[in-house]
Formats: structure tokens, sequence, C-alpha cells
């Protein structure tokens, strides 16, 4: 084994002697940033450095044999999380294939990958401190998977350069007892049970510091960093590794060499199975746990392991999952009155009396309704909408207005008490000051090519200016820096040696630079590709909107030809196909499809632009991606709900002057009884449809993935696999795999809140599918994904402005839609003002005559074009029809214009929207004001916790001074008695 290991070593410093690629090797020192020291050989410092490197990990001679490569055989144990020592834990997996044992060879390429193979294996193994141990597959000979373990001074070192916040002291604050004490009986049905899931233990943390090592609670170093954090530190190292220099533009990173191909795969390891415990008694089987008590269908109605989340996954995926939790109990209050909202309407659409007149076949079957096409569409009678009028009493009643204002006060309480209990999480999960431990982003780090030094302190920084260079440089200079930065990869930074991290922190700082001048070719075609692809992109979005509204436009007019024209009493199917049923439906399903395939053209324009930007850290990069993408997705799947609540029939004209869109088509009428039936089809429709279809795909396609490659992998005679070979052939998840599923809930959320008013049963449908959402996102990262690198997270990002945004716009549109696409304000005029004198003619208020007072006549002898006129003569000779509008009919002395009702309406409307907005907007503000966004509770405890935190490390600090200072203080005794005692003698 030695021999192999020299062996290897020696190979990979040939390589590096012998590289003709302008690898690392060929890079001299003091061109190395990250690698060089900060200190002058010769200096005192310089030598303190190198007596406490051998110190530490003794002669680096003597770390050759410790530090490569290990080459091992499986030991049997399918369970085993530890190198073959079994004491050395596996922190990370990276896993490559064996070039000279595949069947297609081709030389150049391997070889290449070889080299940059072997210089990531010398730098992980001589310069990061890390411990690679290598083990063939066991089903077959091509993988290698390379076991990398963080020693104790690794962590320790990279713990104090991340500012990791660790253990002090376990915390003995007292918990106050819960208002809801006294019903622990009934919530402990729905807790988990602790005696199978033990709450963890709560410290006083701080940010590690080394030469503070002892205020620290260490009680085994074993476990003092636990698996998600030993991860965390391993992937912070892998990200920032690197393999090549070329022509003074580096490479480096995990993320690139396995984009690249050069590895298959890096990784985390889940710590044992997920459907049975692990036999290793030092296995912890918190995926085991997390897939009984939290994945598996029969906890569904159990509360989530919220603390056990975050401690496997992180806390980025623990907010997520609390906020995805927090976001369904709310749902449930807002269900139940959407479903009592409902109901209202149900049981009291017989009473409907507008309805009865539509059915009626003495007052709606005599209703001629005048054709709404030219050339092919009939006349029409009003009855034939009697079904679709039913159905609209239900959604278009007072308990509607009830929700609508409902809604806009449950949005509120909502965001302002996620942020009361975001803000227990943050002191929970020790997230408060979390801005302070978040590192640049590898892909930055990489483009940070400029230093300057700060005038007062003298520290070095280093900038990223792509296309900034003072004027003083000239223009040649700036063009040919920039086209230097176009050939730099989108890698990861590499990492600061052991060698110089005393001064890494206090060397390298990154910050961001503004983009003053524009002064190269190369930088404004970028830019115009930028604007060109942007603008495309919005074209997209309205072809896309227009190709449905034209769809509409010309299939309406086929179903109008083909589709009955009278109601056949033994022909249920003409009860509910009409002409607007069937030109809303199929509009609508091929909307969802659309929508579906645009979604993948916007998800690669947003993350080019956001790549183009180079955010500097993590979040920002999130946050930024976060904005294009949802800007990209309102429009993509609210677009068609907006034009149908506040453009479709609005602009039309009447039969004898309509209006033309394109100059072809005319404009779309809505149904007598108003455009809401059709937007709450539309929103049944795409959020259904949504729903359905995201969960089939979360679930089936990486089920069946694995399932292929089981089929693939598995040979003939079942073999007992390692735990670092099983969670290879699962799934990987990606970066943004979370994004996607906020993505996906804030677009519901959106359908929730913005057009609730025309679907009570929305908060219903997506508290079913939450429910479900939250065990299938369980379900698939429990069993079908790799382990994912646990991240930090302090809150959800930019998606808490976006929900606060949302929240402010519902209370718009759904004042707009019950004013402008339901006919409630129509009638309520009509029951206030024009059913009684002057204007009506019933001697009390009543809802008796609206149809025939809200449709106006039109004279068919006044169609300006008469080859445009509709010869169907079907229902006898007739010389008037109806139409939906309040005009003055004709032989009026203003025949055709608005009347009185018209302006009394839009009066009504802007009214109602004046009122309502700043009555929910004023209950808002009231609410925001008086909920504050962390509780008294919380504040007191961070203070508390702070406050003693402080305390137990100061006087930790002057016990050392007291402990240095006696003895100190004794030597100087010692040594004066020893001067004075001569003298006395």
């Amino acid at each position: 084994m030695q021999m192999m290991n020299r062996d290897v070593l020696l190979e990979m410093e040939q390589e590096e002697e012998d590289d003709e690629d302008g690898d690392i090797g060929d890079v001299p020192a003091f061109k190395r940033p990250f690698l060089r020291p900060h200190t002058l050989p010769s200096s005192p410092v310089s030598e303190n450095l190198d007596q406490m490197m051998v110190s530490s990990f003794g002669a680096l001679e003597s770390q050759h044999g410790r530090q490569s490569p290990e080459f091992e055989e499986f030991n049997g144990k399918a369970d085993s999380l530890f190198f073959n020592d079994g004491h050395r834990r596996i922190d990370f997996v990276l896993v490559y294939e064996d070039e000279s044992r595949k069947e297609t060879n081709k030389k150049g390429s391997n070889e290449k990958q070889k080299k940059k193979r072997k210089h990531t294996l010398w730098h992980l193994c001589l310069h990061s401190g890390l411990e690679v141990q290598a083990e063939r597959t066991v089903l077959d000979d091509k993988l290698v998977f390379l076991k990398v373990h963080a020693p104790w001074e690794v962590l320790c070192t990279y713990a104090e350069i991340m500012h990791i916040k660790l253990p002090l002291k376990p915390n003995d604050l007292k918990t106050r007892a819960s208002a809801f004490s006294n019903f622990n009986w009934f919530t402990k049905v729905l807790q988990v049970d602790e005696s199978i899931i033990k709450p963890e233990q709560e410290f006083f943390t701080a940010p590690f510091e080394k030469n503070r090592m002892n205020d620290f609670y260490i009680r085994d170093k074993d476990t003092f960093f636990n698996p998600a954090t030993r991860s965390r530190i391993v992937y912070f190292i892998l990200s920032r590794i690197k393999y090549q220099v070329r022509e003074n533009v580096k490479k480096f990173g995990i993320n690139k060499l396995v984009s690249s191909g050069i590895y298959k795969a890096a990784f985390p390891l889940h710590d044992c199975n997920f459907s049975c415990p692990s036999e290793d008694f030092n296995c912890p089987n918190e995926r085991y746990l997390l897939y009984r008590e939290w994945a598996h269908p029969r906890s569904i109605y159990k509360k989530q392991p919220l603390d056990l989340i975050r401690k496997y996954y992180g806390e980025k995926i623990g907010i997520y999952f609390a906020w995805l939790g927090y976001y369904t109990q709310m749902l449930f209050l807002a269900a139940v009155v959407g479903v009592a909202c409902f109901l209202y309407g149900y049981v009291n659409q017989n009473n409907c009396t507008w309805s009865k007149e539509v059915c009626h076949p003495d007052i709606g079957g005599k209703i001629i309704m005048c054709p709404q096409c030219d050339r092919l569409c009939p006349f029409w009678k009003l009855n034939i909408t009697c079904e679709s009028s039913k159905k609209l009493c239900i959604f278009d009643s007072f308990g509607t207005l009830v929700f609508a204002v409902f809604m806009g006060v449950w949005v509120t309480l909502f965001l302002e008490f996620w942020k009361r209990r975001q803000a227990e999480l943050e002191y929970e999960w020790d997230t408060v000051e979390l801005q302070q431990e978040e590192q640049p982003r590898p892909e930055y780090e990489a483009r940070c090519t400029h230093v300057v030094i700060n005038e007062i302190t003298q520290v070095r920084r280093m900038l990223f200016r792509p296309i900034l260079v003072c004027l003083l440089q000239g223009f040649s200079t700036l063009a040919a820096h920039w086209d230097h930065l176009g050939t730099l990869e989108n890698t990861d930074a590499q990492v600061p040696s052991l060698h110089t991290r005393g001064t890494y922190q206090q060397k390298m700082t990154f910050e961001s630079s503004t983009l003053l001048l524009l002064s190269t070719n190369t930088e404004n075609l970028k830019l115009i590709v930028l604007a060109v692809i942007s603008i495309r992109t919005i074209l997209l979005i309205i072809a896309s909107v227009i190709g449905i509204i034209v769809y509409r436009l010309s299939v309406f007019i086929v179903f109008s030809a083909k589709l009955p024209k009278n109601i056949n009493g033994t022909d249920p199917i003409q009860k509910y196909l009409t002409p607007h049923t069937a030109t809303s439906v199929t509009a609508s399903l091929i909307s969802f499809v659309i929508i579906m395939i645009l979604n993948i053209i916007y998800e690669k324009v947003a993350i080019m632009i956001t790549n183009f930007e180079l955010p500097r850290t993590q979040t920002d990069y999130e946050n930024s991606l976060t904005m294009k993408m949802f800007l990209f997705q309102f429009v993509n799947y609210y677009s068609s709900c907006f034009y149908i609540a506040f453009f479709k029939g609005k602009f039309v004209g009447y039969p004898g002057d309509p209006v033309y869109w394109l100059g072809k088509y005319r404009n779309e009428e809505c149904d007598p009884g108003g455009c809401l039936l059709e937007l709450t089809t539309q929103l049944t429709i795409i959020m259904g449809g949504k729903a359905i279809w995201n969960n089939i795909q979360e679930v089936l396609l990486p089920w069946i993935k694995n399932l292929i490659g089981r089929c693939h992998t598995v040979s003939g005679s079942e073999k007992i696999t390692p735990r670092w070979e099983q969670d290879y052939h699962l799934q990987l998840m990606g970066r943004l795999g979370l994004f996607y599923e906020y993505l996906e809930m804030i677009i519901q959320f959106g359908f929730v809140t913005l057009f609730v008013a025309s679907f009570p049963l929305a908060p219903l449908l997506a508290l079913v599918n939450n429910i479900l959402e939250i065990r299938v996102d369980a379900w698939k990262m429990t069993t079908q994904y790799r382990r994912m690198v646990p991240e930090k997270a302090q809150d959800i990002g930019a998606w808490q402005p976006i929900m606060q945004g949302i929240a402010i716009l519902a209370v718009v549109t759904n004042a707009m839609i019950i004013a402008f696409t339901s006919d409630m304000i129509p009638r309520l005029v009509y029951y206030w003002s024009f059913s009684v004198p002057p204007y009506g003619d019933h001697p009390h208020y009543t809802m008796e005559g609206y149809i025939n007072n809200s449709l106006s006549f039109f004279n068919i002898a006044d169609y300006k074009n008469r080859s445009k006129g509709n010869p169907y003569t079907g229902l006898g000779n007739h010389t008037t029809c109806r139409y939906r509008d309040f005009r003055y009919p004709p032989g009026h002395p203003q025949e055709y214009k608005h009347n009185i009702y018209y302006w009394h309406v839009i009066a009504a409307k802007l009214a109602f929207i004046i009122v309502m907005e700043h009555i929910i907007y004023s209950v808002k503000f009231f609410i925001s004001y008086a909920i504050p966004d962390v509780s008294k509770s919380t504040k007191s405890k961070i203070k508390r916790e702070k406050y003693l935190t402080q305390k137990l490390l100061h006087e930790n600090h002057l016990k050392d001074m007291t402990k240095n200072m006696g003895f100190l203080a004794e030597k100087i005794v010692e040594a004066v008695d020893n001067n004075l005692r001569p003298k006395l003698e």
C-alpha cells in the first residue's frame, strides 16, 4: 500500500513537471493569488508559521503516506460511513471513470482529464490537508470512488474562515409555557413522537476561533462538528480547489470538474438506508427517522420535525419546509372561509332572480340575442345560457365580496405572522447574524483580478472590474482586458492554503464595483446580444397571448356555427356545451400547454442574464434570479387571467359598429352574465392542471430514472454495495432545485390571492395540494435524491418582498374583478336605483326585470355592411335583437349612445374600488403596525443569549489573563526574593 501511494505521488509530481497544457505546475508561486504566503520567506512570522505547521501536522515528508490517496478494497460493510480503518469519517465522495477500462478510449482527451484529476488530488492531499481513500466500484471496475475525510485541524481552520457558529455551553434559559399547553392532549396526536426523534439540546454559540478553542463545548472531537457542518466545510474547500491555469486564466472548483466530465459526481453521503435502520452502531439513522416520521404517507397528519430536517439537510432546506408548513396551516383558515362562501352561493342559487329570468321560457326563451361574430354566427336565444347562469350565481354572490375582503386581511396576517415565526427560527437555528459569515461565490472569486490597496488601512482588496479601468489606461488596454475576461470559465474559486490561513481573512476581502463606463466593442456587443434576447423573450410572451386570443376568436365562430341554437330537453349535453363554454375550456387547456413549454425558455433566459451579472454571494445570485424568473412566470401564468378579467368584453362596441382587432377579428364578448365564470374556468384548469402535472413530474420522473439506473447497474447476482455506491445511483437535485420548489408555491400563492374573488375554492385546492406537496418533496429528497450539501439561510430571501408585492396587488385585482368582471355592481345599481321610480316601474326594491334592463336593443336593419349581415332566419322574422350593454334603443335621439344607467354603473364601480381599497389598505397598515416582526420574547432571548455569550467569553478571557498574570507575579516575586535575599544576608 505504501509503495502504491508513493508511486501515485511520484507520477503526479512528474505530471506536474511535464505538463504542457499550462496546468498549475506551470505557474510561478508569485502568480498564485491564494496559494502563495503573504509574508516574506525570511521573516520571523514565516518561521513561526512553519513551526506551527510542523507542530500541527508534522514534517511535510512524513505526511505523504498519510495525506496521499489510499486505494482500498470494499470491506463488505454496506452501511459504513468511515474509511476502512473505522475511525476516519467520510465527509464527501468524488466519483470518476477510469479511462483505461473504457471500451472506447480517446487517448488525447483522456490524458488531459487525468492530468487535471491528478492535480486536483495533489491539492486535496498535500495543499488542502484533506485525506483521500480510493476504492473501485463493486458492480464493475470502471468507476472509482474517492472518499474524502477532513481531519480535525482542517475543520478548525475552515470553521474559523467560514465564521461557523459552534457551541460554547448548554443553553440554560428557561422557556415559557405555551398559551395552549392546556390542549396538549389534543395536539399530542399531531406532534412527532419525542421518544423516536429526540429534541436537540440547545447551546449558546459563537463564531469559532482556534485561539479560543478552550472556550467551546468540546466533549468529543469526532462529534463536535456534526456531519452537515463537516460536509459544508469540505464542499467549501472543493469548490475553491484549483486544477489549471492557462494564460493567467484560473480554472478551479469541483462544480466545473463535474460539469466538464473530469469527475462524474461529487456529493455527501446519506447516513443509512431510508427503509431500515443501519446495522452500524455509530450511525445516527437520521435518514431512516426522516422517512418514517416525515416522508411516509402515514405521517401526513403530523407536524414536520423541522429541527431534524435542519440538522440533516441544513438551514436552507429547513427554512423552506418551515415556510411551506406555515403557509399550509394558514391556508386552512382561508379554505374554511372560502368553502363557507361557496356553500352560501350554492344554497342560494335557486333564489337568484336574474338567473330565473334567463331560464324562464317566457323571458329568456323569447329574448333573441344578436350574433357575436360576422357571417357564420347565428341569432340565438338567451335561455341557452341557463346552466351557466346558475353556476354563475354560485360564484357571483354577496359571499364573494365578503371573501375578497377577508383574503385581503388574511394575506397580511399570514405575512406578518410568518415574519415572527421566521425570527424565532433565526434565533433557534443561530442564523441571526448570518450575513457576517456568507462567503463570496466561487464564480465571483474567479474573476477578482484587480488588486487595490486601501490608503488608510493598507489592506489589499480584490475587485471585480469587467470593463472599468481607469481612463489613464488606453482603450486598447481596456479592450484586451475585457477580451481576456471573456475567456474566464464559469467555475469555482480556489481555496486558501493552510499555510496562509492566518492571513486569509485579513488580506483577501471582496467587493463589487459598479459598471461606470462601457468603452469596448466586446462589451457593447454583449449588451446588444443581451438586449436582443430580452426583447425576443418579451415578444414571445406577447405572441403567446395574442395566439390564444386569436384562437378564441377563431374557434368561437366554429362553435357558434356547429353547436345547436336551441335547447333540446332530451339532450343533456346542450345544457352545458355552449359556444362560450367550449371556447373557454379548450382555450384554457391550450394555454396551459403553452405555459408549460414557455417555462423552459424563460428559465434559460433568466439564468443566462443572472450569470452575466455575476452576483457576489449565493444569496445575491438567488435573489437576482428569483426576481427575473418570477417576472417571466408572472406574465406567463397570469396573462390569460388578466385578459379575461379586465379586457375581454370591455371594448366590443355594439352590433352595428363593432370593434375589430388587428383589423380582421371582431373582439370577444362575454356571456350575458359576464366573464366571471370564464375566469373561474381558466383558474381551475391552470391551477389544477399545474398542481397535477408538478406532482406527477416530481414523483414519477426521479422514480423512473432511478429504476432505469438500477436495471442498468445491478448484475445478475445480487451484490452488497457500499453506501457511497448506492447514493451515486440516486438522482442529483442541483443547486437550483429548491428555487423551483419556491417558485411553484409562489405562483400558487398568486392564484390564491390575485383572483380569489372569482374562485373561492382556490384556497381549498391549494391546501390539498400543499399537504401532498410537503410529503412528496420529503419523499423525493429522502428516497430518490442524493444528499444535498447543507447550506445556511437566514430567511426565504427575495420571495418575501415578492409575496408582499402580490399582497398589495391582490387588493386592486380583486376589487377590479368585483367591479368590472362580475355583474354585482350593475345588479346593486339596478336594485337600489333603477327598479323603483323615477327610473323603474316597481313599487319596491326588487331584482325582477334586471335582465331586460341590462340588455340593449339593436335594429337589424342598421348593420352598416350588409355583406356582414347575418342571413340566418331560423328564429323567425325579427326586426330587433338584444346585446349586453347599456345604450339607448334605436329611434332615440341619442340612439346607440350610452344611457344614464351606464354612467351610474361606472360611478358606482369607481366608488366601490376606491372605498374597498382604502378600507383594506387601512386594515393592512394597522395590522402591520400592530404586529411587530419580532416578538418581544424572541427579542429578549436574543439579547439575553448575546449578553451571556459575551459574558462567558469575557470571563474565560479574564481567567486566562488572571492565570497568566498570577504565574507572572509569582515569577516576579520569586526573582525579587532571590535578589534581595543575598543583600539581607
